[in-house]
Formats: C-alpha cells, sequence, structure tokens
C-alpha cells in the first residue's frame, strides 16, 4: 500500500479537494476524471467482486507480462485516470454508514444511478443536504429527476437518436448516422464538471452546496447549437448533408488525387485566394459565386467544379499550399496517424503511466488543459478494482487494519 508521502502531491487547481465518486460507464467517470486531473483527490466507489460495468467492454484489454488479457479494458482505461478505486456494498447497513462518512468528508458526491435508487440506501441528496449542507452533490441520469421520462435508464445511442443529432449526422441519401464516440455522455460529463466547478464557487461564497440535475437528453439538446437554432428561427428542418455545411460553402471533404483533404472555407478573401491558388480566379469574380450566401445558394454548381479541380492534385499539394496562403485545409487523419502529428506529440496528448497490471507504462490519452500556474499532472493510473480499500479508509477516515479486515469479513468492502 502506498502511503500520502510516497505519492506525488497534486500540482492542479483543484488540489485539497475530496470527490466521491459513484458513477460509471462514461458520462460521469469523464467528468471525474476531469477532476483527478486538476488536482481533486477522487475515490471511485465500487460494487464488490464487480466493479464497472466498463471495465469488461471489450477486447482490447491491458495484457500482462505474459500477454494475456487482463480484465481492464480499453473503455475503461479512457475514462478512470487519476482515481483511486474502493469496493463498498452500500446495499448493506454498514455500508451506507461507512458512505455517509466519507461523504461527511467529501466536498463533491457523484452518482448516476436510475431515479430513486439511492434514495433505498439513505444515500439521495435530500436524505444528505440537512447533515451536509456544503456538499455540492451532482446526479446524471438519462432524462432527468423530473419529467415523464425520468424513471427511465437512459444511454448515449438512444439519446443521440431521440435528441436530433442522428437526424443531421449522415450522407444525404443515406442512413441517420450517430457520432462514432459516446458523444452524448461525453458533453454531459463535461457540462456536469462545467455546473460543479460553478457550484464551489457558489458554496466557497455562501457555505452553501446544492444539488445538480444533469440528463443526457438535456445535454444533447443543447448541443445541438445553431443547426436547432435553425429550426427555432426559420421553423425548418436542417437536412442531413453528410460532411457539407447548411450556411458555409465550400466546407467539406473533397478527394485530391491520393487521398481526402477538408477543405474549410471561412469568408470571402480565403475563397478568392484558394482560387487563385487553384488557377481558377474566374470563380472568384464569378457573380454566382463571389460572396458565401452566393456560394450556398449555388453550390450545387460549384462544388462539382471544385472537386474536379482538387482531385487534379496529390494531398500534399493542397495541404501545403493553402496552409501558407491561411486557407483551411487538413487531412482526414486515421487514429494512428493523429498520435503521430507533430502537433498533436509537441502537446503531449500521448502520456505513459504505469499500471500495476502491465509489465510496461500504459500508453493514455494527456489532457488538453494547459495551465501557467496550477499544471494538470498524472497520479493514478486507472486502478484496479478495490486497488485503494485500505488506503482511502485509513487516510479519510482514520480506520486501523483490523477494522478494514472485519469490513472486508462481513462482505462491506
Amino acid at each position: 500500500m502506498t502511503t500520502p508521502a510516497d505519492r506525488p502531491a497534486a500540482t492542479g487547481p483543484l488540489a485539497g479537494l475530496k470527490v466521491f465518486d459513484m458513477t460509471r460507464v462514461l458520462a460521469g467517470p469523464s467528468a471525474t476524471q476531469i477532476l483527478g486531473d486538476l488536482g481533486a483527490d477522487v475515490v471511485k466507489v465500487e460494487r464488490p467482486g464487480q466493479g464497472d460495468d466498463t471495465r469488461k467492454w471489450g477486447p482490447p484489454y491491458i495484457r500482462n507480462a505474459e500477454g494475456e488479457n487482463t480484465t481492464e479494458s480499453a473503455y475503461y482505461l479512457s475514462a478512470n485516470r487519476n482515481k483511486r478505486s474502493i469496493t463498498l456494498d452500500f446495499t448493506k447497513p454498514e455500508g451506507q454508514a461507512l458512505a455517509r462518512r466519507m461523504v461527511a468528508r467529501s466536498d463533491i458526491v457523484l452518482e448516476n444511478y436510475k431515479v430513486g435508487t439511492l434514495k433505498r440506501y439513505n444515500l439521495a441528496y435530500e436524505q444528505l443536504k440537512e447533515e451536509f449542507p456544503g456538499l455540492v452533490y451532482c446526479s446524471v441520469t438519462g432524462f432527468g429527476q423530473t419529467g415523464p421520462y425520468a424513471p427511465r435508464a437512459g444511454y448515449d445511442f438512444l439519446v443521440q437518436a431521440m435528441g436530433g443529432i442522428m437526424s443531421i449526422t449522415g450522407e444525404p441519401d443515406g442512413d441517420p448516422q450517430k457520432l462514432g464516440v459516446g458523444i452524448a455522455d461525453l458533453m454531459t460529463g463535461m457540462y456536469g464538471l462545467v455546473a460543479i466547478l460553478a457550484a464551489l464557487r457558489h458554496r466557497d461564497q455562501t457555505g452553501k452546496g446544492q444539488h445538480i440535475d444533469m440528463a443526457l437528453l438535456d445535454t444533447q439538446v443543447a448541443w445541438l447549437s445553431y443547426a436547432g437554432q435553425y429550426f427555432l428561427t426559420s421553423g425548418q428542418q436542417v437536412p442531413r448533408m453528410g460532411n457539407a455545411h447548411p450556411t458555409i460553402v465550400p466546407y467539406e471533404a473533397f478527394p485530391a488525387a491520393d487521398g481526402y483533404v477538408i477543405l474549410g472555407v471561412g469568408n470571402d478573401g480565403q475563397y478568392t485566394r484558394f482560387c487563385e491558388f487553384a488557377g481558377r480566379p474566374d470563380l472568384a469574380t464569378d457573380l454566382r459565386f463571389t460572396t458565401n450566401e452566393a456560394r450556398v445558394n449555388n453550390r450545387l454548381e460549384l462544388i462539382p467544379m471544385l472537386r474536379e479541380i482538387i482531385s487534379q492534385q496529390p494531398r500534399d499539394h493542397w495541404l501545403t499550399g493553402l496552409a501558407t496562403l491561411g486557407v483551411p485545409c487538413s487531412p482526414i487523419n486515421r487514429v494512428d496517424q493523429v498520435f503521430e502529428d507533430p502537433q498533436v506529440k509537441a502537446r503531449g496528448m500521448e502520456i505513459e503511466m504505469p499500471h500495476r497490471l502491465a509489465p510496461e507504462p500504459i500508453h493514455l490519452i494527456g489532457s488538453p488543459m494547459k495551465f501557467s500556474e496550477t499544471p494538470v499532472d498524472y497520479r493514478h493510473a486507472p486502478p484496479t478494482l478495490g486497488q485503494h480499500t485500505d488506503e482511502v479508509l485509513t487516510e479519510w477516515l482514520g480506520l486501523d487494519p483490523e477494522a478494514v479486515s472485519k469490513l472486508r469479513s462481513d462482505g462491506i468492502v
């Protein structure tokens, strides 16, 4: 067991805060991972013998020294850095009592159980707020604590469908498509994190905590963003347009001679420079295309011409030449190419951390947050199930080894 003296001190701006993390899968864990990156002491509370469902969502898994799969999946690794794991059965009265003792030491509680579940175990916000008035308590569910759908379980895929994003994603004549990652989960975690930080600010000013009610569907509706606003403004549904943009032209993927490039012309000046570089200055003076509004209205005439022009040269011709002119142009990288990109490398977006199940350090995605005074640090690899139970109970509650052993023999931890 490591001791506080053995561990590097947190350098992030939230160092000193304690988080009682009762979340699993992606939305909640993605938020608590960021809290951990920012320096908070995050304790992940898991069911004895089972733990977070995503530990087994594989392959791929970490491989041990013999090359065999462990029980730690890549999915789990993606959202559980900078946490310590304890096992705790709060369905038992003794486990509930222990949980409340830990809540008493916590600044923040996050949970993502179905509405009403934690009330059965005396761990709902309304059962804690009087005893712990400064507690910031965040609940993450599919549909929120109120409304006709509140009792339902929520899943990212369902919410992407219900929340409208799939109706505007995909080719015009193809099937509706979800995004390639669980973006409704991830964005709910991000909005939840912002709300937690705001609630901490309020608590620091007033001494009062509060309950934060985060719903996947609410979040999905919110990040429809301008696509949702198009409908609210015009009453018209935004169609699926593949890689094209409804109100900017040209702004889509084009085939070059040896692969695809993205061309994202954001203003008329960029369009003029593109046309000159492409050897077609006439397309910048043609009244059908001189302004973005004109290009949007006449995209069916312009886009086929641009596709023909761009297809005559290799990708590097466009990527290098247009970058020099300040015209947005990009390759469509595979994931392996992303991590080989010199800019991604320079920004430290791939990190290594030692893991108790792996013979060599594991590779993880780094944090995008860069602070000048309180940098993010990487103190804990994604923990194995219950890895820190003894350590946390000793450190947070002052329990001695005999007391922890008794809890374990009783099936509480």
